[in-house]
């Protein structure tokens, strides 16, 4: 009979023993009567909602977006057909950096990573024929985010839609720009006038947008731990909230429409009990630090996206199972709604297959299982519970360490999220070139030959074809009006008037994303990081 081995011991994502055995020991001093209150109720440990999935899913909301307007505008037809309940729209480079297509910087990167977006012309091509006050809609977009919102609005508008009818998402999400995913224009307290600008605009024109994606994915795809993920993006969310109330906005004004996002990984366990704590922690800042009395000021509302960062280009047909994984860690953490990643996204842009497929994921797990039976079915697990309160603890004390160097910005400034989350990826790193962990299909269980496969590939001709466009659009415009109105955003940024009224009607005069983006840079400039060493 042979000897039985000694469990190896186990550390979670975020540093902390997983012990080979829970019980109720590990729940001592648990308060049941607070961490457990029911789903809906603060602190919404167990859920934002009384009823989460039982009364309806999430909102399937696939990312895509690539080439031109009129490529995207047929796949979001493909994806609606499909099932999907929101759309979620990826940008191009140059647009995310508020540049236009035919700038010498945007060669080569046109409608690469995302859908090419110049002007109102193209809004209204990405759109066509899709009944924007029936579809929810996010889009991935920072710095131009009010830019984009407002195409988004007039568009909207243009087919007899009003705008309190519009139902969806910007990220606008600049701060953690600056500490994982470098598309920044202005320096971060410029950016906050923007952003508080955007707040007090959609209180007014457009009640039912999320104003903010407070995004933490990023984070984690540079290399940060759940614990950092949660601390840094909550730490994020404190700067915004008391910008808007530096500028005069009331807490209770702007918070309900404050969203987060967040990534869902293969730690399973983990995963759960981080979207737990997060909703935990995000309750008790908006009650006990800024005095919120609304309900929903107090509910941390999440999407969550897949991790496109633990995906393969070697057999890549192991993502599906990735894939599902995390999505049903999602699915059990109760996020809102979810973009499952297609299982080539490590090679390519998502072809049609498999971004299908991808959402076939969604469906099933929503359909074909019994986890939409219940609310939060870890509630009052041994590990979940002990997994919730240690994540918990590890993140209050990374925002600490924020609040010690003054805050969010103050930290960015000095590199401190960004040399954190360096260090973190550098070991996950230095653990899979050693094979302590292990990357099926990348240091174990490999094949000697991979299968074919063909990727979609972005036409390098669309570059020419958007700068034509561009061309007859500022040809056949009121040149003399459009220079009067960019005028008149440089005026207002010097001032402290709302940007967004006068960047609504230079749009709509047919002004570009890179001429308002420029109105901007007129007055603020461009950030220039810090050098660490």
């Amino acid at each position: 009979m042979s000897q039985q081995q000694e469990p190896k011991q186990r550390s979670s994502e975020s540093g902390f023993e997983i012990k080979d055995v829970y019980d109720s020991n590990d729940l001592a001093g648990f308060d049941v009567a607070t961490e457990l209150a029911e789903p809906g109720e603060f602190p919404y440990t167990r859920g934002v909602y009384p009823s989460m999935y039982t009364g309806r899913p999430w909102t399937m909301r696939q990312y895509a977006g690539f080439g031109t307007a009129a490529e995207s505008n047929e796949r979001y037809r493909q994806l609606l057909a499909a099932g999907t309940t929101g759309l979620s729209v990826a940008f191009d480079l140059p647009t995310q950096m508020g540049m236009d297509s035919d700038s010498d910087l945007a060669h080569g990167e046109v409608g690469k990573v995302g859908v090419a977006i110049d002007s109102i012309e193209d809004m209204r091509t990405l759109f066509n024929d899709i009944p924007l006050d029936q579809v929810s809609t996010s889009m991935t977009i920072n710095a131009p985010a009010a830019i984009l919102l407002l195409m988004y609005q007039l568009v909207a508008e243009e087919n007899g839609i009003d705008a309190s009818a519009l139902n969806g998402t910007i990220q606008n999400d600049i701060l953690k720009e600056y500490i994982a995913r470098g598309t920044y224009i202005y320096p971060p307290q410029e950016s906050l006038r923007l952003i508080t600008d955007i707040f007090s605009y959609c209180k007014a024109e457009l009640p039912n947008w999320n104003t903010i994606s407070i995004s933490g994915y990023h984070m984690a795809e540079a290399g940060a731990n759940p614990a950092q993920e949660i601390a840094f993006t909550l730490s994020n969310g404190k700067a915004y909230v008391q910008a808007a109330i530096d500028a005069g906005l009331d807490v209770d004004d702007f918070a309900p429409r404050l969203a987060f996002f967040f990534v869902s990984r293969t730690s399973f366990l983990e995963e759960v009990a981080k979207f737990r704590a997060a909703r935990r922690m995000w309750a008790r800042i908006m009650r006990d630090e800024f005095g919120a009395k609304n309900p929903k000021s107090h509910m941390l509302r999440f999407h969550t996206q897949t991790a496109g960062v633990q995906l393969t280009a070697q057999q890549p047909e192991v993502n599906l199972v990735r894939v599902a994984v995390q999505g049903l860690a999602a699915v059990l953490g109760g996020t809102q709604s979810l973009h499952t990643n297609s299982f080539d996204e490590a090679i390519a842009l998502p072809t049609e297959k498999a971004a299908r497929l991808a959402l076939r994921t969604q469906q099933v797990l929503a359909f074909e299982t019994d986890v939409t039976a219940t609310v939060d079915p870890f509630a009052g697990s041994y590990v979940v519970e002990n997994l919730t309160d240690e994540v918990e603890a590890k993140a209050l004390e990374l925002i600490a360490q924020v609040e010690e160097r003054g805050g969010a910005v103050a930290s960015i400034e000095q590199g401190f999220q960004k040399m954190e989350i360096e260090n973190t990826a550098y070991a996950i790193s230095q653990q899979i070139d050693s094979g302590e962990r292990i990357v099926v299909g990348v240091n174990k269980y490999t094949v000697n030959e991979e299968d074919h496969y063909e990727p979609l590939r972005v036409n390098p001709a669309i570059e020419a074809e958007q700068c034509e466009r561009l061309a007859a659009i500022r040809a056949g415009r009121d040149n003399e009006k459009v220079q009067e109105l960019l005028t008149l955003i440089t005026n207002t940024a010097k001032g402290d008037g709302n940007l967004l009224y006068p960047m609504k009607e230079a749009l709509k005069a047919r002004a570009t994303v890179g001429e308002v983006s420029d109105a901007l840079r007129a007055v603020w400039g461009k950030y220039q990081p810090r050098e660490f060493f």
